[in-house]
């Protein structure tokens, strides 16, 4: 799967010196007492804020819409409420960034209230869907979803494209994909958590 970037002038400048796609554990050391930047809204995005807290002085959350609740689970939203040094910046983007070797600065502009700022900082961890590698699979009878993730198991009961192409007795078994004997782990498939633990188990 590749991550989805930003399309920031000097995005690919700062890579791995400030900016980040995902949020490695290995990272938090790193961000001891210092102010970091976290762009998007769901689950992961909200694991690493949660995570990250316990080593930043501060933890700011970039979303684009005005609330939570429409891609965070619940537990994660109580979590974060109760977290003092998590911030979340609605209505936001990152537009800019700014430094001479390493990320300094960041711009964040509301859609809301039209107000831009210049943010001080060293880590912008972004954390936005990404794109399943899985181009390959539309010359298959495998059955994808409109952002071509994988369809296996349970999932697979009711979709049309599965009725036409299963043909056998029995249902499609955990992580089977529409073509019997073919399965998928990780994180293209369809409704998976994003995470190498969970894709090795």
């Amino acid at each position: 799967m590749e991550y989805a970037r930003l399309n920031l002038k000097d995005e690919t400048k700062f890579f791995h010196k400030g900016l980040y796609y995902g949020a490695g554990a290995s990272e938090a050391a790193f961000c001891q007492d210092k102010d970091l930047y976290i762009v998007g809204g769901g689950n992961s995005a909200g694991q690493a804020a949660t995570y990250f807290s316990g080593f930043a002085k501060k933890v700011f959350m970039v979303i684009r819409k005005g609330n939570l609740s429409d891609t965070l689970s619940e537990y994660l939203i109580k979590r974060i409420a109760n977290i003092k040094n998590i911030f979340v910046l609605y209505y936001s983007d990152v537009t800019a960034l700014e430094g001479d070797h390493y990320l300094q600065r960041i711009k964040i502009e509301n859609s809301k209230d039209l107000s831009a700022e210049w943010h001080e900082t060293s880590k912008l961890f972004i954390c936005i869907v990404g794109k399943p590698n899985t181009d390959w699979a539309s010359e298959t009878a495998i059955c994808r979803d409109k952002n071509g993730y994988l369809y296996t198991g349970n999932d697979l009961i009711g979709i049309d494209q599965y009725q036409m192409c299963w043909g056998l007795d029995r249902p499609p078994y955990h992580l089977e994909t529409s073509v019997p004997g073919s399965f998928a782990a990780g994180d293209v498939r369809f409704n998976s958590v994003k995470r190498v633990a969970s894709a090795v188990g």
